[in-house]
């Protein structure tokens, strides 16, 4: 299930050797939909995604990509547990235009196209044969 979020790196911990083969490093993003109630929540980067994190730092703006990924685990007393994980794919900086101050001014965004409004003639005048009922 493919999904991205954006929102400021609240806290990047290290990278952890889990086992042999598999490694992982956890931060927490600040979700930006919501500043008036701020959402902090826990990603993971595994294997040689990790190190997407290296040149980022607590405060940055960001955008993720992010598989929602849950699994079942049962106990030696036969307890079942059930575990979720949100495993990103890509993380990169929000460019200058899309909420980061500052920035090189290169990567800002173009501005959206202006409309021109006139083409489409006045709305408060309409066609008798337009009306739907």
């Amino acid at each position: 299930m493919g999904m991205e979020a954006t929102g400021k790196l609240h806290t990047i911990f290290e990278t952890k050797q889990v086992s042999e083969r598999f490694t992982k490093r956890e931060f927490v993003i600040e979700l930006a939909d919501n500043p008036k109630y701020p959402q902090v929540v826990l990603f993971q980067l595994t294997g040689d995604r990790c190190n997407q994190l290296d040149d980022m730092k607590v405060g940055d703006q960001v955008r993720i990509e992010f598989s929602l990924r849950g699994r079942e685990w049962k106990s030696p007393k036969g307890e079942v547990k059930y575990f979720n994980s949100l495993d990103v794919w890509k993380i990169e900086p929000l460019r200058a235009g899309r909420g980061r101050s500052g920035g090189d001014p290169r990567d800002m965004e173009a501005p959206p196209p202006r409309i021109d409004e006139s083409q489409f003639g006045d709305p408060r005048v309409g066609d008798a044969e337009d009306i739907p009922f």
